[in-house]
């Protein structure tokens, strides 16, 4: 098995050297690094990674705590940070906290045993276990999806997150309703306590008072950011007196949970209901009628999620960042709109 004395004589240079460019802990001159990764390659040689960790007090691990990773729109963004990570040399470990509290704090203490060099999280609707858990250790953390409150001015724990816009892609879309002649508009929203829940009733209130609509808390009804809890709250909906003629769901899982219970009462989208959906997914496009969505930079989302990452461990005391990438308005046909040969998003 080749060693790194063996890397260095055949690169020419010393151990020292090759230590740099394999640790990445000074630079070194373009053609010696040339040489010192032709020299790796031609050998074969593999780093020992835990012997690595103990000069540099790095792992090159990051964690990811996501819930519902079977959902398309966070497996969007998991591929978004592994590819990142693996661009900077970084392995990633995953844990899914399953969006409780306990189980948050459980999945990154784990995370933190593994000596990951720092987290990625989409926090729970009640974070503060976790963000005392976080600050006690010292965790280099960027949130993702989901804001937390930020820290004090001067703490001593600084976090980073990134997250898409939701109030005005959400407006947009009630907006639309509303401009296709509809009056009465319903909500299916996410777990109370999220802040991208928060930010949609926001969007979904702006869009109501743009169109010159009132506002009926009957029609705002929570799905619990779970396909069963929508099917449970459109029923709801649709067993008003005056029920809606169109409904907007918040996440993609909603969206099924809405369509379901739709069939199940024999309605069809648009004739019986119009909808629009916040989360674009692969497969938006294939239902008949293909649903008219808000599109969210989910893996763009994952990849600035790991850049803030690493931009914290090169600096651990540089001011806090919280980045908002844009969506898109995708038309098709489900708002009851006529068909288009476009299916390009519209940037918001």
């Amino acid at each position: 098995m080749a060693t790194m004395a063996d890397v260095a004589r055949r690169a020419g240079v010393s151990v020292a050297t090759v230590s740099h460019v394999l640790n990445e802990t000074r630079p070194v001159l373009p053609h010696t690094r040339r040489a010192v990764l032709d020299a790796v390659e031609a050998l074969g040689y593999t780093p020992n990674t835990l012997a690595r960790s103990l000069v540099t007090s790095r792992t090159r691990s990051i964690g990811l705590a996501v819930s519902a990773i079977s959902n398309p729109y966070f497996t969007e963004i998991l591929q978004g940070v592994e590819a990142r990570a693996l661009e900077h040399g970084y392995g990633l470990l995953i844990a899914d906290p399953h969006d409780d509290p306990e189980q948050e704090c459980k999945a990154v203490r784990l995370l933190h045993e593994r000596r990951v060099d720092g987290v990625i999280v989409a926090p729970s609707a009640d974070p503060r276990g976790l963000l005392a858990l976080l600050a006690r250790h010292s965790v280099p953390t960027v949130f993702l999806d989901r804001l937390v409150e930020k820290e004090p001015a001067g703490a001593a724990f600084r976090f980073d997150q990134v997250c898409a816009e939701n109030t005005s892609p959400m407006a947009r879309l009630v907006s639309h309703l509303a401009g296709a002649g509809h009056r009465r508009i319903g909500l299916v929203a996410g777990l109370p306590g999220l802040s991208t829940t928060t930010e949609r009733i926001d969007g979904y209130r702006q869009g109501l008072v743009a169109a010159g609509l009132p506002h009926d808390e009957r029609l705002v009804t929570g799905g619990d950011s779970a396909a069963e809890g929508a099917e449970r709250a459109t029923a709801a909906l649709l067993s008003l007196a005056d029920p809606p003629t169109a409904l907007v769901t918040a996440n993609n899982a909603m969206t099924i949970g809405a369509l379901r219970a739709l069939r199940e009462r024999g309605l069809s989208v648009p004739d019986d209901l119009a909808l629009c959906c916040f989360d674009d997914f692969a497969w938006a496009d294939l239902f008949a009628p293909r649903l008219t969505a808000i599109s969210q930079p989910s893996k763009e989302i994952g990849a600035r999620a790991v850049q803030l990452l690493l931009d914290r461990l090169d600096a651990p005391d540089r001011p806090s960042r919280t980045e908002r990438l844009p969506c898109a308005f995708v038309h098709r046909t489900s708002c009851g709109c006529p068909d288009t040969l476009s299916r390009k998003g519209t940037a918001l």
